[in-house]
């Protein structure tokens, strides 16, 4: 049996030096003899041999007497074809939650891993883990990864994801002025235009229904349009438009039987397609027929909407978008690059069979 080679340290250390080219850790200049002979606790004779490796290979190039050592254009090269680790952390694990969102993170998953990078959702999603800002975030860093996708995440979480080494990529979420890459749809025109369709058709009780997450600690766009929209208009504001609510099916149940019981609104705009589809069922269950009793619009974008005849009124946008400018953001962390913009995709209101003129319930007598 040929017996296996073993390494000299210099050779380690130029191995080490050579997968830190590659996955990019360093930029131009390269660090120094001094510096790297103390994080790498070695003696300095042993980094000028491994650096003279590397140069013989064409990944390092001197710059003269006295002068610190350049990545080359090989080197650069290297780094920027090394594929990453992209570790992905849903809001939600169960595809039912809302199958629209679900099907764009599996085509993020399937271009990132066309393009050779390495992808894995989190163990645990955010619901799974109930929110908790310290449970997330232990997750996340106990999990090894070159970058991170973070849907839905909320303002603490992003927070904490800004502060960290490991470049992190807002898919929807609330970033606020945080320094992180995001996209998702910018649905607040779209929202005001659909409050303003129905404030013509002559509803004054209309309730929007969202996470958490958009409702606190301040209202969303999407939320605010809502409620400046129905200001202009002289309709007064507050928790009965934007109500509060557990994010359960016993939760939402408990909701919409609170909201049919006094004062029954008009319309409602639900952001998600779970939920939209639980509020049908509801109303199915009580005999209240859309949209001649209650006019209905869905914040989502789902295609399924669009089967349905007549169909119902909802959000419509691009997810190929969505999409393709996730991928430029870690091919960009890949090449080095900061990329830390805002790229959202307009969204507009699809009017369908489901909104009508205002017809007032009586209030439930149970």
């Amino acid at each position: 049996m040929r017996p296996i080679p073993r390494q000299s340290l210099p050779e380690q250390i130029a191995a080490h030096l050579r997968e830190g080219i590659r996955r990019g850790r360093w930029s131009d200049p390269f660090p120094g003899v001094p510096q790297l002979a103390g994080e790498l606790d070695v003696g300095r004779h042993t980094v000028r041999h491994a650096l003279r490796i590397l140069e013989d290979e064409g990944l390092l190039g001197g710059r003269g007497q006295g002068r610190s050592r350049g990545i080359t254009t090989a080197g650069a090269a290297a780094a920027s074809q090394r594929p990453l680790r992209v570790n992905i952390l849903r809001h939600d694990a169960r595809l039912t939650d809302n199958p629209q969102t679900s099907m764009v993170l599996i085509d993020i998953m399937h271009s990132l891993e066309a393009a050779g990078h390495q992808v894995s959702y989190l163990k645990k999603s955010q619901i799974e883990l109930k929110h908790d800002v310290a449970r997330l975030t232990r997750h996340l860093a106990e999990t090894p990864a070159d970058a991170w996708v973070v849907e839905c995440g909320s303002h603490p979480l992003l927070e904490w994801c800004a502060s960290q080494p490991t470049p992190c990529f807002a898919l929807y979420g609330s970033t606020g002025d945080l320094p992180l890459a995001r996209t998702g749809p910018d649905a607040v025109l779209a929202y005001g235009v659909a409050t303003r369709q129905l404030i013509a058709l002559g509803h004054r009780r209309i309730v929007s229904i969202v996470r958490e997450g958009f409702r606190k600690p301040t209202p969303g766009g999407c939320e605010l349009a809502f409620l400046e929209e129905l200001r202009a208009h002289g309709i007064p504001t507050g928790v009965y438009n934007l109500p509060d609510w557990e994010e359960t099916p016993e939760g939402f149940n408990r909701l919409m039987e609170s909201l049919f019981k006094t004062t029954p609104p008009t319309a409602l705009i639900i952001d998600e397609i779970c939920w939209f589809l639980a509020a049908l069922a509801f109303l199915v269950r009580r005999g209240i027929c859309v949209p001649k009793q209650v006019s209905l619009v869905s914040g989502d974008c789902e295609p399924m909407l669009d089967t349905c005849h007549p169909q119902f009124a909802h959000m419509r946008w691009d997810n190929r978008l969505i999409v393709r400018r996730v991928v430029r953001w870690v091919d960009a962390v890949r090449k080095g690059r900061t990329d830390r913009k805002t790229i959202n995709i307009p969204a507009e209101f699809i009017p369908g069979g489901s909104i009508g003129p205002v017809f007032y319930l009586q209030p439930s007598r149970d």
